[in-house]
């Protein structure tokens, strides 16, 4: 479906939040295929917009390998953009759970914060730099205590310098609930297998990889 974008704002160096209006109802933590024209494959990104909200965003950061983050970071208010209908199946729900995030995959977090689904949350966002803590004051005010942040590359006051793992390898992890995984595939596995090691059922993880 075509549509028109409405903001295309750098919320942090090279990253970008997307906004067309919304056309479908959705799922808080579903994707849509975002594209520019027949010549390319469309990309698949998470929804960054509450589920009730007049406009539906998207998250994506410029690949300067990639043929369409460099394009889709050019858009103007007003230019077309390929949009599909939502779908997938890692959506948010009401019930007790850990968010895990690295990079822009924090998106359908943010989604399923704005359908109000943030209560009894934790979430755990894992950046190289500290830029990349999208959303923070929000989160902050949101979660409280049960926002943590993690930086890789760079030392941040008050925020550990490592990975999510820091919080998983010590944390007491209850096993009835469900944990929420959203980032690269590396990410995504390590910690996967880190849950199941610490007695997560594999029923209770739920796994939505970035490209």
């Amino acid at each position: 479906m075509i549509q028109t974008v409405i903001r295309n704002d750098e919320i942090a160096p090279g990253t970008f939040l997307l906004a067309v209006e919304r056309q479908h109802d959705f799922q808080p933590g579903e994707t849509v295929k975002v594209g520019l024209d027949d010549a390319l494959p469309p990309r698949i990104y998470s929804i960054c917009s509450g589920n009730q909200e007049d406009e539906l965003r998207v998250l994506f950061n410029i690949k300067e390998e990639g043929a369409l983050t460099p394009n889709l970071a050019q858009l103007q208010p007003g230019d077309p953009v390929m949009v599909s209908e939502p779908g997938g199946s890692f959506s948010g729900t009401a019930d007790p759970a850990v968010w895990i995030a690295t990079g822009t995959g924090i998106a359908p977090f943010y989604s399923m914060l704005h359908s109000g689904l943030a209560a009894n949350k934790t979430l755990l966002h894992g950046v190289r730099l500290a830029e990349q803590f999208y959303f923070s004051p929000e989160w902050e005010e949101a979660l409280g205590d049960h926002y943590h942040r993690f930086c890789s590359k760079e030392d941040v006051a008050g925020i550990p310098r490592g990975r999510v793992n820091l919080y998983l390898d010590r944390a007491a992890l209850p096993a009835n609930q469900k944990y929420y995984i959203c980032g690269q595939a590396t990410m995504c596995v390590e910690v996967r297998d880190l849950l199941i090691a610490k007695g997560i059922p594999f029923g209770n993880i739920v796994v939505e990889i970035y490209f």
